[in-house]
């Protein structure tokens, strides 16, 4: 639709060449937020007596990778949520393969500098546990790396906003509530723990749903979801929806909606939550003596 053919409300300018006034006040209003938001983040690097301060640890965002552009895309919009909510704040992406930049490549592009890694991982696993820790080793730059963002309360606020996002019932009656479930679909590790991180966030979900929380996997362990499936509906729960434990699109979140009975949830994604609980960890890293950073179980 052009200009020309705007609906009189749609109309970009009223007559005489002036803005609605709506969207004359709303666009200041955006104007003035960009300028606090940038003379904050001017004044926060500077100290009481004029001095200026040291720039904080850069936060290296470390995710996985994967082949489906959609990964990339949703990872990068993260990034900019975290950018807008501390401004002042180096925010920089690595993968673990399959995109770049790759991590060793961000982290040799911080020369000597502070950083705090963020893995963008749900779970402890091999990747926390070995690939990031040994690629901050080899770095030149000072790194801590952060416990993985899950299990945690943010991720329970968001797996639950993508479940009503698809059509989870905010309200459920006492009947309905007896023949629903939820599984929540993650990726799968072979490490105990990654499991066991799993489940406490099953655990959560199932407090804030009131209904039971089935955690399967797309790989590497069991059950896989549609097991999970299969074992709801033989204790009588044949609406069961599926919560999509992943951070970003991909094959394994396409498959294991694929398997959904009912509903099937968007991956967490760049949900706000998500970026609040990134500087969580970040603060947290930070916070912690050096020698504790290592990943460990986190619920808050």
């Amino acid at each position: 639709m052009t200009a020309s053919n705007l609906p009189p409300d749609e109309s970009p300018l009223r007559p005489g060449g002036r803005p609605p006034g709506g969207a004359h006040l709303d666009s200041t209003a955006q104007l003035m937020n960009r300028i606090t938001s940038q003379l904050g983040s001017q004044l926060s690097l500077v100290s009481l007596d004029g001095s200026r301060r040291p720039a904080p640890p850069a936060l290296v965002l470390v995710a996985h990778g994967s082949r489906d552009p959609r990964a990339l895309a949703t990872v990068r919009t993260l990034m900019e949520r975290v950018r807008e909510l501390r401004p002042h704040l180096p925010v920089r992406l690595g993968h673990i393969e399959l995109n770049e930049p790759l991590l060793p490549d961000t982290l040799a592009s911080l020369g000597d500098a502070d950083a705090v890694l963020v893995p963008l991982l749900l779970s402890r696993g091999y990747h926390v546990k070995q690939d990031i820790p040994e690629a901050a080793a080899a770095a030149r730059a000072r790194t801590r790396v952060a416990a993985p963002l899950g299990p945690h309360p943010l991720l329970v606020e968001t797996l639950y906003a993508r479940l009503v996002e698809a059509g989870w019932p905010a309200g459920m009656s006492d009947a309905r509530r007896r023949t629903s479930a939820v599984v929540l679909a993650a990726a799968g590790s072979r490490d105990p723990e990654s499991a066991l991180d799993t489940r406490r966030t099953a655990q959560l979900l199932a407090e804030r749903l009131g209904v039971p929380v089935v955690p399967a996997y797309a790989s590497a362990a069991a059950p896989t979801v549609p097991q999970a499936v299969r074992a709801l509906a033989a204790r009588g729960r044949h609406r069961v929806a599926v919560a999509s434990y992943f951070t970003a699109p991909g094959r394994f979140h396409t498959e294991c909606a694929e398997a959904a009975p009912w509903i099937a949830a968007a991956p967490l994604g760049d949900h706000a939550a998500m970026a609040r609980l990134v500087l969580h960890r970040y603060d947290q890293a930070l916070a912690a003596p050096e020698a504790a950073t290592e990943p460990a179980l986190a619920s808050a």
